[in-house]
């Protein structure tokens, strides 16, 4: 309850509010912006709904099996990701394969954050129209094309006239496909700052460019780096699309390794186990390196 007004010569004063307990500022700050306990989930039920989907997941695998009647060999499947030697390690074409994902995935990334970055300063000049028309033609062949056609137009038609081979023609394909879609989220980050801050720049006396490069682009930096962060994973799971080419990629190793067992389900599964703990690697650095970004700035 709000206590009574005090009656004062100038008129009725509104009293202050008695202060809120310990336990009450406690709910609000758990409960987010609006106030109410319990809106923000706890970690351990994020973690038991994991472990709830695996294990179904799991279940519905083994039950699957053994209604087909097929017969588990997991003791075969070490010897296609590494086996002892006298000179040490001697890894296997799974891991092998894992290799050539992560060195496509860093060229494919580093093209497309280049290409996604040109397009978005494309798409927001305001001096020349053909640059817009540009950028937007590519921005709608590329995201309503499969990535599949593309990959076939890049290797059977633009990899004979440069002279480049299988593994550079998936890089490229990877990179205009994936640029599309990060210039858009650059492009987003780069219209988020305020107005201000190129205001500021155009006191100072910046140019574009400058203005770009020590004004805009630290601040969108932190903004886009979550989504581009989902960006990296898509990248890295479209990437198996190579083995279309015959890339000798993660894909690529288990299907070979399967052509040669026979043993269709526990490859699979590692091969897919080999992505999954790429993807998560990749989020858990993205994190860390977000929360130093918004620290910096």
């Amino acid at each position: 309850r709000r206590r009574p007004a005090k009656m004062t010569a100038g008129g009725a004063v509104p009293a202050r509010e008695p202060p809120r307990s310990a336990r009450s500022r406690w709910r609000r700050a758990a409960g987010g912006n609006n106030g109410r306990p319990g809106s923000r989930r706890s970690p351990i039920i994020d973690v038991l709904q994991f472990a709830i989907l695996g294990g179904a997941l799991v279940w519905l695998s083994l039950r699957g099996a053994e209604a087909m009647g097929y017969r588990w060999q997991w003791y075969r499947v070490p010897r296609y990701l590494y086996r002892a030697a006298e000179d040490g390690v001697v890894w296997g074409p799974l891991v092998k394969g894992l290799f050539v994902t992560l060195e496509l995935t860093a060229w494919s990334l580093l093209l497309t954050a280049a290409i996604g970055l040109t397009v978005a300063l494309l798409r927001l000049s305001e001096g020349s129209m053909v640059s817009r028309a540009v950028a937007r033609a590519y921005l709608e062949v590329v995201r309503n094309t499969p990535l599949l056609v593309q990959l076939y137009l890049f290797f059977y038609l633009l990899a004979p006239i440069f002279g480049l081979d299988r593994f550079w023609t998936g890089v490229l394909a990877l990179a205009f496909f994936e640029g599309a879609f990060g210039s858009e989220i650059f492009r987003a980050g780069i219209v988020s700052v305020s107005r201000g801050q190129w205001e500021a720049a155009a006191t100072l006396g910046l140019g574009r460019f400058p203005t770009y490069r020590f004004v805009v682009i630290p601040q969108a930096l932190p903004l886009v780096l979550p989504p581009l962060t989902s960006l990296v994973v898509n990248l890295v799971k479209h990437s198996a699309i190579v083995s279309a080419i015959a890339i000798a990629d993660l894909t690529t190793a288990g299907r070979n390794v399967i052509a040669e067992t026979y043993l269709s389900f526990e490859i699979w599964f590692t091969v897919a186990a080999m992505y999954l703990g790429l993807t998560i690697t990749l989020s858990l650095l993205a994190s860390v390196l977000e929360r130093r970004l918004k620290r910096a700035y």
